[in-house]
């Protein structure tokens, strides 16, 4: 899976604060997500994060392709 700076991802589990979406906002060898209930940012593996990922949302107006 290709992820992009912008999309969601919709995790299996929620996190501590109760939410369970992450904006993508770096790429990389490393994953930066960032909380949308509490704003809290994390840096996760891309094995991480496909491991944790339930579902993944490209930004609007992209066709999922990282750019």
């Amino acid at each position: 899976m290709t992820y992009c700076v912008g999309g969601k991802i919709i995790s299996r589990k929620n996190h501590a604060c109760g939410g369970n979406e992450w904006l993508i906002v770096r790429t990389g060898a490393d994953i930066k997500i960032k909380c949308l209930k509490c704003g809290r940012a994390v840096f996760l593996s891309v094995d991480e994060v496909q491991r944790i990922a339930k579902t993944y949302v490209p930004e609007e107006g992209t066709n999922g392709n990282n750019v």
